[in-house]
């Protein structure tokens, strides 16, 4: 999994927090900083919202803790 996240956002914040303290793997790309991480963004999400996270061909945008969760269960996403 790939969680797309701004540096000083409180929502990508959570969010890594959430996945961390559940046993995640993921990689956290920061694009606020980094155009080309930014256009990947753009490419796989056709936004440039953060947090986005990214499992394989599924894409949950711009989300909070609670649709998170609802994401990784409705897709049997598991750590």
């Amino acid at each position: 999994m790939t969680l797309y996240i701004k540096a000083g956002c409180p929502w990508c914040t959570v969010a890594e927090q959430y996945l961390n303290k559940r046993g995640y793997r993921y990689t956290s790309v920061e694009v606020r900083r980094n155009r080309p991480a930014l256009d990947e963004l753009l490419a796989v999400s056709g936004q440039t919202y953060a947090p986005t996270l990214v499992a394989g061909d599924l894409v949950l945008r711009d989300f909070g803790p609670d649709e998170l969760e609802d994401f990784l269960q409705e897709h049997n996403i598991r750590p």
